[in-house]
């Protein structure tokens, strides 16, 4: 089968330090881009930048408030950056194409699937698809930390092998990346936990998102059996070398295969809609390597209001999060067979995410 590349390339990268969009870069990187293609990868790129290349077009002479000029700008430069996409692909006589979303159609099960579809066939059909967060109609609370979530959510979906994540740094470092004292980890392991207190948390003037928030992206999609790695986009061939395996930036090794529904349900935290306290022998059965369910018996409370097939939370009974799932049963069911033994699960072991 065709390996599958997800590439992220943020703000910092594609922009000026004026914040304009770096023309000649993104020709780089689509050359790089169109070389992968050439030796049989299938490529998925989440591209920021539709914001920055509005801005290259339009000053508003109004006061807008933040939301509105966020619209405004993305509105303009998607179409900006997408022919900016076209054109150079075309130079490589590759077709792109352009697919906006939101984190509202990640909720959704069917809307997720129906996404998920046209993707694979775009891929299938040799075309390249450039994702982006619809600015237009996301506001505050239905945005994405940043377009490393969406990354992520678009690696877990199509079942990619790589993810590499194109950012200004080097990579994650073992300090402040300021200080000569500090130095690039090869690669991440968990003995770094207490990440914002080994790295600075250094922000773009044009982007969203830091670097602790793509280590977060990164541990978790690599949780999915999914190789991730954040290196340096301004890095000579960087896209080149790193899909010929050389070693630049932090490495998070995959670790087990997830199969796609339990990679839908453990990005959908922000979608529970309840949750289910568990006693003690329930959270050590759930925690086990093997392969169990949540059964009625050892729950000894139900919070929330939910419907069959709603993802819920599973907490211990000190309130700390062990997974999520879909549920089997409503709020008012579950409830009531609290406790129970000889009972149908409440969360089947194939729609439980456990942390």
């Amino acid at each position: 089968m065709t390996n599958r590349i997800c590439i992220k390339i943020g703000s910092n990268v594609l922009t000026n330090a004026d914040g304009l969009p770096n023309e000649p870069l993104i020709e780089n990187l689509v050359r790089q881009i169109a070389d992968l293609k050439q030796s049989g990868q299938q490529v998925i790129l989440v591209s920021s930048g539709a914001v920055a290349a509005g801005r290259s077009l339009f000053k508003s002479g109004k006061k807008l408030d933040t939301v509105a000029e966020r619209q405004l700008l993305s509105s303009l430069g998607q179409v900006k950056l997408i022919n900016i996409y076209t054109n150079l692909f075309a130079r490589h006589n590759r077709l792109c194409s352009q697919v906006l979303v939101t984190k509202q159609d990640f909720k959704d099960r069917h809307h997720y699937l129906n996404m998920q579809n046209c993707l694979n066939a775009l891929l299938s059909n040799d075309i390249i698809p450039i994702v982006n967060e619809n600015d237009v109609i996301s506001i505050t609370e239905l945005m994405f930390t940043d377009n490393d979530e969406l990354a992520g959510l678009i690696s877990a979906m199509l079942n990619v092998e790589k993810l590499f994540i194109l950012t200004n740094v080097d990579g994650i470092f073992d300090g402040n990346p300021e200080l000569e004292t500090s130095s690039v980890i090869p690669e991440f392991d968990l003995s770094y936990k207490q990440l914002e207190e080994i790295t600075a948390n250094v922000r773009s003037n044009f982007g969203r998102g830091g670097i602790v928030t793509k280590c977060h992206t990164a541990q978790r999609v690599s949780g999915f059996g999914i190789e991730v790695v954040i290196a340096n986009g301004h890095e000579k061939n960087v896209i080149n070398r790193l899909g010929q395996g050389e070693k630049i930036g932090t490495l998070f090794r995959p670790k087990k295969k997830t199969s796609g529904r339990k990679k839908w349900i453990a990005h959908a935290h922000a979608n529970a809609k309840g949750y289910v306290v568990v006693n003690e022998g329930a959270r050590k059965s759930l925690i086990s390597h093997a392969a169990v369910s949540l059964l009625p018996v050892g729950v000894v409370k139900v919070e929330g209001n939910f419907k069959k097939g709603d993802i819920i939370k599973i907490v211990d009974e000190n309130h700390r999060e062990i997974g999520l799932g879909q549920s089997k049963f409503s709020s008012t069911k579950a409830a009531s067979l609290s406790g129970l033994k000889n009972q149908k699960p409440i969360i089947h072991y194939d729609h439980l995410y456990l942390h």
